[in-house]
């Protein structure tokens, strides 16, 4: 995958444009726009996707389990489900919360597979790095317990400079280009963007809430 930006396309059962077919359209756009990668869930999207674009794709199913906090392709069956429908880089949830050994397990069963470890905190970047990870990503920071204060640029800054073989994704509300810039000139390998590009309730919504101050 080369350096730029990856555009998140996904939308959940309670959203407005939750459909497989308008998140094709949605991959497409952002190609057009300029994206040199795509970040989608389930496989139901991810095959959509392919229908429209040639990009690499980064891969997650998002499943809640009564016992476990993790969401983002928390077990194997997910994992299992991804590799099957050949995605480029699989992501996950690498935070204190995903068993050190599942983590483990899934990249020494898929030698050939590479794996994204989403993250929230300098920590659990450097254990992700440390168990043999791609890539490395600030996903989830601000989305965790461990995380509410921190800061993701002061994170994504460590990260880069510490990880020795993951490379490091900027991705966790960089909502704006200038935003996404900073990162790349920090270092960071790409920028995800998700929210501030394909989420159209929320993007209003930031108008809406400027125009009643």
């Amino acid at each position: 995958m080369e350096k730029g930006l990856i555009v998140s396309c996904q939308a959940l059962d309670n959203e407005p444009l939750h459909s497989s077919f308008i998140m094709g359209k949605m991959a497409l756009a952002a190609y057009q726009g300029g994206a040199i990668g795509i970040r989608a869930n389930s496989v139901e999207d991810i095959k959509e996707i392919k229908n429209n674009v040639n990009l690499p794709i980064i891969g997650i199913i998002k499943k809640d389990y009564e016992n476990l906090v993790p969401y983002i392709t928390p077990t194997m069956k997910e994992v299992d489900e991804l590799v099957n429908e050949g995605v480029d880089i699989i992501a996950v949830d690498a935070t204190i919360s995903q068993d050190e050994t599942f983590l483990k397990e899934i990249i020494e069963k898929y030698k050939n597979q590479k794996f994204m470890a989403d993250i929230s905190t300098y920590e659990e970047g450097i254990r992700a790095d440390k168990l043999g990870f791609h890539y490395v990503g600030t996903t989830l920071i601000g989305y965790t317990q461990q995380s509410k204060n921190i800061e993701k640029f002061e994170v994504l800054e460590k990260l880069i400079k510490d990880c020795k073989n993951a490379k490091v994704i900027a991705e966790g509300n960089f909502n704006t280009p200038e935003q996404a810039r900073k990162a790349i000139d920090m270092g960071a390998y790409a920028v995800v963007v998700g929210s501030a590009i394909t989420r159209p309730q929320i993007i209003t919504k930031t108008f809406a809430d400027a125009l009643k101050k």
